[in-house]
């Protein structure tokens, strides 16, 4: 792989960061419409999955930062990190660094939503958690998952392509 020069490293830094706000956007807003519509209002005889859904906090997080996920790997594999790498295999590296992050981020969140009295408590704790998020996938995303496939997709190859022809 090519060394990439700074304004390079910028690009795609900026990129992410707008690929992560736009997945922001569907985390915050499927974790509102969960928090206060759905997850309230639900009337569910089981007892078991009634106890799931005591941890309100826990649940509505989990899936909105499941959608959130799903697209920021969508687009940051072909457009921040232009990788032609194998999907499954990047998945899951991408797995993996959410087998760590969820557990760590979900209790870390759920003790704090459940000793605080802030309101609003919930998404405070949201938005933190979303920055360390965005942070820490980007450096796994650039130095782990995409090391050395960064640049070899179609869209890369027709920049390279686009820049020799008019240099």
């Amino acid at each position: 792989m090519a060394e990439m020069s700074k304004k390079q490293n910028a690009m795609q830094a900026l990129k992410f960061a707008l690929f992560s706000a736009s997945a922001g956007i569907i985390q915050v807003v499927s974790f509102t419409l969960l928090n206060e519509v759905v997850v309230p209002n639900i009337n569910i005889q089981n007892e078991s999955v009634m106890k799931v859904l005591s941890s309100e906090y826990g649940v509505c997080y989990l899936v909105a930062l499941v959608l959130s996920v799903i697209w920021n790997f969508t687009f940051n594999r072909k457009f921040t990190f232009k990788s032609a790498t194998n999907i499954p295999v990047a998945m899951l590296k991408i797995f993996g660094f959410y087998c760590v992050f969820t557990p760590v981020s979900t209790i870390i969140g759920e003790m704090v939503s459940r000793n605080t009295t802030w309101e609003f408590a919930e998404y405070i704790i949201l938005a933190v958690t979303m920055m360390a998020n965005m942070i820490t996938e980007f450096l796994f995303c650039r130095f782990v998952v995409y090391k050395d496939s960064m640049n070899t997709n179609d869209l890369a190859q027709k920049e390279k392509e686009k820049l020799n022809v008019t240099e």
